[in-house]
């Protein structure tokens, strides 16, 4: 899918307030941990995350998205009752019902003509979420769209550390819930729209997307819990990101050297190493954000493009890649000219 008119008018991020690093898990672990004879230190170890955030205590997934969106369309200069559409893509939720796309919308006093609705799809939400804002654009359809995450990991993290310590002598059920050890909190926004109407814009230039939902049983999350192979899901994920990269190469032409920086959906160390070493990505271009914030789902690729601009890591001309895997499995990579 490529696009000829998107222009990304400003990409923004929200770090949720609490530092919460893996020595305190492990304190919070202890029966389970001491039952199996664990060495200290075993889940930055595994993983690489000295940290996570965590928001307040009733500070929800709506809240979260607002913040970002705030920073957002400030950035991007616009009058808001110009935004066509929101779309939200986190996998936290307030409610059930309604969406967080209307509790963001109504936060943010969007017009009543602005379309505004909820997208699942795991860890790739946001990508989709730019790709769905970039066709309405391109189309006609609207002149500005917003695309919203919030995460909030603290309440799964805490009913799974009390599920685990119940049941303390069970190596294999902490095995199966480690994974959501690794999930961190933040929010993320990105304001789109059409290259006559942005200035100083940066162009979107579209993705690609590969599906392999033969893997859909590797990864099944609930609100208190996730159940996940690690193992299989990273090998799956893996082969699938490789397929996935020579369809982008091909459309996008991405010749070695050519990407400037290299934005990634970040899990872990292990899955980080492993993408980076079998697609052969220059690690130096991979602004590595796990270690202090974990595993932020959705809002992780915003989260990292936002930190990455923050910090002067981007250049006007930059080539950039955005890179990510969703459990089920499905992967998506897409190009943006800075």
């Amino acid at each position: 899918m490529r696009f000829d008119r998107v222009q990304i008018a400003s990409v923004a991020h929200a770090d949720a307030t609490h530092r919460v690093t893996s020595v305190e898990l492990e304190e919070r672990l202890r029966p389970t941990l001491s039952a199996m004879k664990a060495p200290a230190g075993m889940i930055e170890g595994l993983t690489g995350i000295r940290a996570r955030r965590w928001w307040d205590e009733g500070f929800q997934p709506s809240d979260a998205a607002t913040l970002a969106a705030e920073k957002a369309i400030e950035a991007a200069g616009i009058d808001r009752s110009r935004i066509g559409v929101l779309i939200n893509t986190s996998v936290c939720r307030d409610f059930i019902e309604p969406s967080v796309a209307c509790l963001v919308h109504g936060n943010l006093s969007l017009s009543s003509q602005c379309m505004n609705f909820d997208l699942g799809n795991a860890c790739l939400g946001f990508l989709n979420g730019m790709e769905i804002v970039g066709n309405m654009i391109e189309r006609g359809q609207i002149d500005y769209g917003l695309v919203v995450d919030g995460e909030s990991s603290r309440f799964v993290v805490e009913k799974t550390i009390e599920k685990l310590n119940a049941i303390a002598q069970s190596n294999g059920m902490f095995r199966d819930n480690f994974a959501t050890l690794t999930l961190g909190s933040g929010g993320a926004a990105m304001v789109l729209g059409r290259d006559d109407l942005v200035q100083s814009g940066h162009a979107f230039r579209g993705g690609v997307t590969l599906a392999a939902t033969e893997h859909n049983h590797l990864c099944r999350g609930q609100v208190d819990g996730m159940i996940t192979d690690s193992q299989g899901l990273m090998v799956a994920g893996i082969e699938l990101a490789a397929r996935t990269f020579e369809n982008a190469r091909q459309e996008f032409g991405w010749a070695d050297g050519s990407l400037d920086e290299l934005v990634l959906h970040q899990v872990s160390r292990s899955h980080t190493d492993k993408l980076a070493g079998t697609l052969g990505l220059d690690h130096s271009k991979i602004l590595a954000i796990y270690p202090e914030f974990g595993n932020v789902g959705p809002a992780s690729v915003p989260i990292v493009l936002s930190k990455a601009q923050e910090m002067g890591r981007i250049q006007s001309g930059s080539r950039i890649a955005l890179m990510g895997i969703g459990s089920g499995l499905n992967c998506s990579m897409a190009e943006i000219v800075w």
